[in-house]
This record gives C-alpha cells, structure tokens and sequence, in this order.
C-alpha cells in the first residue's frame, strides 16, 4: 500500500511540473506577443489618438542634419525622415535625388506642446540652415534640398509667415530674400529605414 501511495504522490507532482511548465509557456509567449512597440511606431499610434501631441514637417537640405537637430529639442517626441511636395508615390531616395519627382527632403517632428511651443521648432528651423539659398544648403544642391515648411494647421502657416516677416526685417539677411515655401502638408513618403537618425547609426556627414 506504501508503493501505491508513492507512485500516486509522483504521479501527483508530475502533473503540478508539467501544469507549473505550461503555465510559464503561455506567459512567455503572452510576453512575446505584448512586447513594445519601436518608438517610432509608438509615436506615430499616439499622434492619431492623443490630443496631446502634434506634427510639424521641414524641410532644411539634408534630412539627416535637419532630424539630428530636432531631435535634441526637450519635448520632440519622435522624427521621421522621408519625402514631400512632389508629384511621384512612394519615391525612393534615388529617385528623389535625381530632383525630377518634385520631392523635399523632410522631417517630419513628433511633439508635445505642453512641453515644446511650434514658435521653438520654427527658432530651430530658421537657426538650423540658410532660407536664402534656393535649391541648395552647402555642398547639397537640387530642388530636393529646398528650404520650406509644411503647415498642418491654419494656425501653424500664420506662425511661420509671421515668423519669416519678423526675420527677413530683422537685418540677419540685408539684401537677401527669404525663399522659403510655406506650404501645406502633402502625403509624407518616410524614407529608407537606413535613413531614419542616420548621424546616430553612422555619426558620418551630410554630402559624404
């Protein structure tokens, strides 16, 4: 009787491992299938369904540049780099680089005004490039690096005209004209993966 109470307790314990081993199974594969999404990926789901977050898109030359700068803003929540303002879908960069398909090289910035105000993006924007060279930042020069703002909202394309006036009056740019576009937002085509926070993946240049 001893040995038939033994086997009956092992086979007992068996059944708790094998129960306890399941258990950790599914857990783990819950874990997998709930895992976090990309940061960007986050980004782009709460601009859609949180009125806390807004977008702006620029466009200052070499979108590598012109993403590392935003990036360094306290209150930008994620960039994206990509093209805008042509006439081709889903461009590639070798196609855009050609400057027949009408495309800028774009960011598009992620942010909370609670934390950054649209005047402070519109400070770096001015502040990160030259807005009297058209076609052309430095060694880059096509219509592809234009310099331009893509307005979202009716209350973003005031901002940024009373922001070029009050800079083309204030003597930075004596006998220069501003030239850059203030246009509204078009389908913004997100560039190769390998684009996106480049000067983070390879710490190189622009024009290299």
């Amino acid at each position: 009787m001893s040995g038939h109470r033994t086997s009956r307790a092992f086979l007992a314990g068996l059944v708790v491992v094998a129960t306890a081993v399941c258990f950790a199974a599914v857990v783990v594969r819950g874990a997998r299938r709930e895992r976090p999404l990309p940061r960007h990926e986050r980004a782009v789901r709460e601009v859609h369904t949180m009125e806390d977050l807004q977008q702006a898109t620029f466009a200052a030359g070499c979108f590598w540049h012109v993403e590392a700068m935003f990036r360094r803003v306290p209150g930008v929540v994620d960039t994206r780099v990509g093209y805008t303002g042509g006439s081709r879908a889903n461009p590639t960069y070798r196609q855009v680089c050609t400057g027949t398909t009408g495309h800028a090289e774009a960011v598009r910035v992620i942010f909370d005004p609670a934390r950054v105000g649209y005047e402070e993006l519109l400070r770096v924007f001015w502040e990160g490039h030259d807005p009297t060279t058209r076609n052309r930042q430095g060694p880059d020069v096509g219509s592809q690096y234009r310099s331009a703002i893509f307005y979202h909202t009716d209350e973003q394309r005031l901002r940024a005209e009373r922001s070029r006036d009050l800079l083309q009056t204030s003597g930075r740019y004596v006998g220069r004209p501003i030239v850059t576009e203030i246009i509204p937002a078009g389908t913004f085509w997100e560039a190769e993966e390998y684009h996106q926070r480049y000067f983070e993946k390879h710490g190189a240049v622009c024009g290299s």
